[in-house]
């Protein structure tokens, strides 16, 4: 059933929007607070017009009321590197004039060019509003008396000093439109000056090149540590459940037969989610207070692959592992990196049921060198979907700057990866680098 869609407003129908809607009574209260703001600062320049031409009366005069207003607004654009105009200038915008929140910039200004376009905006905002303000006080009464000029006599001859044109009959008739034209003509004064200010607000109170630079280095930083969690969480659980499953199975099916066996299986899999659990407390800590204190340091290959090996045999994988290097030797950033690929390879295994499985790690030419192989038509190439957890591993292999490469090779399913280690000899695993385990 086709929908329908109501029809777009007429052009008078918006024209009224622009001038009489919500939005554009926002706008006018926004340019009215600015003339309120522009008050003192009127009232300053009037002193010194006073002081400097000898008027004696200042706002009896227009051109004495004129150089009040152009002396009050530099004085304005001074006192507006106060800390706090900023803020409380994007805060009256994002309230009243409909502007987007995140397109503005937040606390106070810090270098000059902010400081300027700051200036720029406050010395903007009082000079409309004190227009809008004065043209809002006077035009209202005089638009006002011209719409009700023919309906009331005394006004014609009281001591309103009309001017003759208006002893004539056309004149009189022409007043009230042209009171009603007055009024259109303010509301679309407030509404175009309203309009001008929120296009300018986004050029002044917005976010500088850096302001923005920052912001988008911390979204990329938020998504790295996202993406980050995410190889964690397919790692270290994903191993385990496929660990869990198998001991499990392996276990029922031997249940009556081989009561030792059970145990051993039931062992496995409380140390496997007893280590499991910690790991995704780490992570879950991150996500809740953007760090981990305190919590279990990160796996690595040199304190951990024996125990992997255990947990990986005891699920019914035979697995042989032939370790030509010293881990305690390698930087803990390779090593931490390491057992996390070695991990995504033998969840591979387990999950396909690729046994068995030939590990074999060893360094030469500066590099870590890591191969493993099961029998094809079991490894992640087979199932429709998978491969997962492979670009897990070449994310892992990328940022350290080595080179991983999957695929069948003789009869078998190889991962071979290659990661330098003279490179990250000196590197720190701390949270910046190792991310939460």
């Amino acid at each position: 059933m086709p929908t329908s869609s109501s029809p777009a407003p007429s052009p008078p129908v918006r024209a009224a929007a622009f001038l009489f809607g919500g939005r554009a009574r926002r706008r006018w209260i926004h340019l009215v607070l600015g003339g309120a703001l522009a008050m003192p600062y009127v009232l300053a320049g009037s002193v010194a017009v006073a002081v400097f031409t000898g008027v004696n009366d200042v706002f009896a005069s227009l051109p004495a009321q004129l150089g009040s207003f152009a002396v009050g607004l530099p004085i304005a654009a001074a006192t507006s590197l106060f800390p706090l105009t900023r803020p409380l200038e994007s805060a009256a915008v994002r309230a009243l004039c409909g502007v987007d929140a995140g397109l503005l910039a937040d606390g106070p200004a810090r270098t000059r060019a902010e400081r300027t376009r700051t200036a720029a905006w406050f010395t903007l905002h009082l000079g409309l509003g004190g227009i809008v303000s004065g043209m809002s006080l006077a035009v209202p009464p005089f638009a006002a008396a011209l719409v009700v000029l023919p309906l009331v006599v005394p006004l014609r001859g009281g001591s309103l000093e009309l001017p003759g044109v208006l002893d004539h009959t056309w004149a009189l008739a022409l007043c009230p439109p042209a009171g009603l034209a007055m009024l259109a003509a303010l509301a679309a004064c407030a509404a175009g000056g309203g309009a001008l200010l929120a296009r300018c607000a986004l050029a002044l109170l917005g976010p500088t090149p850096e302001d923005r630079l920052a912001a988008a280095e911390a979204r990329a930083a938020g998504l790295a540590v996202r993406n980050r969690l995410a190889r964690e969480l397919h790692d270290s659980v994903g191993h385990a459940l496929s660990a869990v499953t198998l001991q499990a199975g392996a276990a029922r099916r031997v249940l009556d037969s081989d009561v030792e066996f059970v145990r051993e299986a039931l062992a496995a899999i409380e140390e496997t989610t007893r280590r499991t659990v910690g790991e995704l407390d780490a992570v879950l800590g991150v996500l809740r207070d953007g760090d981990a204190p305190g919590t279990a340091p990160a796996p690595t290959l040199a304190g951990d692959l024996d125990g992997l090996l255990r947990r990986t045999r005891a699920a019914g994988l035979r697995v042989t592992a032939t370790v030509g290097t010293d881990p305690a030797a390698l930087p803990p950033l390779v090593s931490r990196e390491a057992y996390r690929i070695v991990q995504e390879g033998l969840s591979n295994a387990l999950r396909h049921s690729g046994e068995p499985v030939t590990l074999r790690v060893a360094t030469a030419d500066g590099r870590l060198e890591i191969t493993m192989e099961n029998p094809l038509g079991a490894g992640p190439a087979a199932r429709p979907g998978g491969g997962h957890g492979l670009r897990g591993v070449a994310d892992r292999v990328r940022l350290l700057g080595g080179t991983a490469r999957a695929g069948a090779a003789g009869g078998a399913w190889r991962l071979h990866v290659r990661l330098p280690v003279r490179a990250h000899a000196g590197a720190p695993l701390t949270e910046e680098t190792r991310g939460p385990s």
